[in-house]
């Protein structure tokens, strides 16, 4: 079905490592399902037991089969492959099992003149078909850094797409009139929707303030919206998302520069939303989901998240005053880039070093 010259013989097209092991007294297997990728940035299960679809920065899209065997999905956008930049997120469209539409975010451009892109198309047997450039974020920048690039549908059918605010370019995300720094709101055909918070100054902008945003997850009980963001050294957010929200960056931050400058003085000030946890030293948020499946009982309501730099993956549960943090599976290691609850309350975990994890309870 998806075309490739031959099979990719770094890859696993088999469980590598099945585990049973215990967290929170809940016991769980943990399936290696692919590994040797191409630093892996996203994954997206298919429906029907189809697979999933998963990126590499490089540029290719790959199709993991539920038989383990791994395939090239032709028809891929060029991009711009350096740094942070390449190719980023997928997810499939509401309405996939009658019109086949998968969404991709990307860095494209160049040295000069790079920027946050996103484009549909239809996968088919023959690859990606009908290939459209739905949002290009303006401006573009010269840095190949912080590009954001998550994306996620609400329940209304429009598209969301965090963007970062391109390092060198931190000021332009308290400026309604630059896209950086922002969480943009479109509808599947790339237009604007009538309702977004600013129609006139900043017709795509949803909410703003905000750094490097690597997190993006809506509620599917609640509808709330959740993203997380890098902070500079210290300062990881986890934002309730609110339309027309301003969350603060650079103007408020409970980190410094990497050199140890002051940022900012400033933790808060009125006008802008504090998070609702932020991680001092910075723990290098990245991939977000919510927990709504009773697979893991008690578990309803649970936020996971992947963390670059601590090398793991956490669990945020639910309590009277914000969250608790905890490490339900110690033995998921390596820069956790991505995260997602799969349709049956399992759980895939993408590394930077390559590998998908599969997590599922034993009953």
């Amino acid at each position: 079905m998806f075309l490739s010259s031959s099979p990719r013989q770094t890859l696993a097209t088999a469980c590598l490592l099945c585990l049973c092991l215990s967290a929170s007294a809940t016991d769980y297997h943990i399936n290696i399902l692919a590994t040797g990728l191409d630093k892996p940035w996203s994954l997206a299960e298919l429906p029907d037991q189809q697979g999933f679809l998963v990126t590499e920065k490089s540029g290719q899209l790959l199709k993991l089969g539920a038989d383990g065997a791994v395939s090239v999905v032709t028809g891929t956008p060029e991009v711009y492959f350096k740094s942070q930049g390449g190719l980023l997120d997928v997810i499939i469209d509401p309405a996939f099992s009658s019109n086949q539409r998968i969404f991709l975010s990307y860095a494209a451009g160049d040295g000069d003149s790079n920027r946050t892109t996103v484009a549909s198309a239809r996968l088919t047997d023959q690859g990606l078909q009908d290939l459209t450039v739905i949002l290009e974020v303006n401006p573009a920048k010269a840095k190949a850094a912080h590009y954001g690039g998550k994306l996620a549908f609400l329940p209304d059918g429009s598209l969301l797409v965090s963007v970062g605010e391109g390092f060198e370019y931190r000021e332009q995300a308290q400026a309604l009139d630059s896209e950086l720094g922002k969480l943009l709101r479109i509808l599947p055909d790339g237009t604007a929707p009538s309702d977004n918070p600013f129609p006139e100054q900043a017709p795509r902008v949803y909410s703003y303030g905000h750094r490097n945003p690597q997190g993006l997850a809506v509620d599917p009980v609640t509808g709330t919206l959740w993203m997380t963001e890098h902070g500079p050294k210290g300062g990881d957010e986890l934002n309730r998302i609110e339309p027309g929200n301003n969350y603060g960056w650079p103007a408020i931050t409970y980190g410094v520069d990497y050199s140890g400058a002051i940022i900012s003085p400033y933790t808060e000030a009125d006008g802008m939303e504090q998070p609702v946890v932020h991680w001092v030293p910075s723990i290098a948020l990245s991939g977000l989901a919510v927990y709504r499946s009773e697979a893991f009982p008690n578990w309803d309501g649970s936020l996971l998240i992947g963390a670059l730099k601590d090398q793991k993956l956490y669990r945020l549960t639910p309590n009277d005053t914000g969250f608790d943090q905890s490490e339900p599976f110690p033995d998921v290691s390596g820069r956790i880039r991505d995260v997602r609850v799969l349709s049956d309350g399992s759980i895939a975990a993408v590394s930077d070093e390559g590998s998908i994890y599969h997590i599922r309870p034993e009953h």
